[in-house]
């Protein structure tokens, strides 16, 4: 879970290519149970109904038999889990979260196909008694900073389709063609490599899922099922793709990338171009 906070103001600038997020405090009434009036789970089914209407063939994943529902150590938080894929969805899923207290988080993402050069799409959910937070992105495979034709096909494209929120991906993958050029294929697949070796490594969220559920479950689900693809898609480690990451004794920083998080809007322009002052 990219952002879990109690800030009303939020940057989801992750280290793999940021493109597209948006923050926006808003009030949920909807729901798919009587005693919850702030659930998800209608949000959930929508996004499925919604993915449905792109593509006929969405199929529950194989990661279902193993990840459905989870009961925390004391009892009184339960975590669901649903995860499908389609001809050109390689993992859709999403993880929601309702403690006893009325808190509740929804961590809902979807990976494309290797063959298709598709952003990776993260919506991030957080309700608490006090605050409701939406962050939605859209995470580009390759580099949009260094490659300019890579991200003028992005940002002319998507910065339009980002306003709509929940319409973006799925017009993308509409029109998506499917790649016949295998050296292309594999550098798609690098690419969602490095972004799931970067989150399964450095997601805050798994601080709350091991108070929640402990270090080995909270492990489980964020390698196998949260960025499910990290042991699969590749053989290059997290050191791999980040060097800079390394401690003088060969072990993983523990501190996180910073960019973008002070800035109270978007740090980048229309046309994606990095306009803050100082990367943190």
């Amino acid at each position: 879970m990219e952002t879990l906070s109690s800030s009303s103001i939020i940057s989801t600038a992750i280290k793999p290519y940021p493109l597209l997020s948006r923050t926006k405090n808003t009030r949920f009434s909807c729901s798919m149970k009587v005693a919850s009036s702030f659930s998800y789970q209608k949000f959930i089914q929508y996004a499925l109904d919604e993915t449905k209407l792109s593509t006929s063939d969405l199929i529950p994943s194989s990661l279902q038999e193993d990840f459905s529902t989870l009961k925390s150590l004391d009892g009184k938080t339960e975590l669901k889990m649903c995860s499908f894929k389609a001809s050109k969805i390689r993992l859709l899923r999403s993880l929601s979260i309702e403690t006893s207290e009325g808190m509740q988080v929804l961590d809902f993402a979807v990976f494309p196909e290797a063959e298709f050069d598709l952003p990776i799409f993260c919506a991030n959910f957080f309700t608490s008694a006090n605050i409701n937070i939406v962050v939605l992105d859209l995470n580009p495979l390759h580099d949009v900073i260094n490659e300019t034709h890579y991200k003028e096909k992005y940002y002319k494209n998507l910065i339009p389709l980002g306003v709509k929120y929940s319409e973006a991906w799925l017009n993308l993958m509409d029109h998506a063609i499917e790649e016949t050029d295998h050296s292309q294929i594999s550098l798609n697949l690098e690419a969602q490599h490095r972004y799931l070796t970067w989150r399964a490594q450095k997601d805050p969220g798994f601080h709350v899922l091991k108070r929640l559920i402990g270090e080995t479950h909270a492990k489980d689900v964020v390698k196998k099922f949260l960025f499910s693809g990290v042991k699969d898609l590749g053989n290059k480690t997290f050191l791999d793709y980040f060097p800079e990451y390394e401690s003088k004794n060969g072990s993983i920083i523990e501190k996180r990338s910073i960019i973008g998080k002070s800035f109270e809007k978007r740090p980048w322009n229309t046309r994606g171009v990095f306009i803050g002052d100082t990367f943190g």
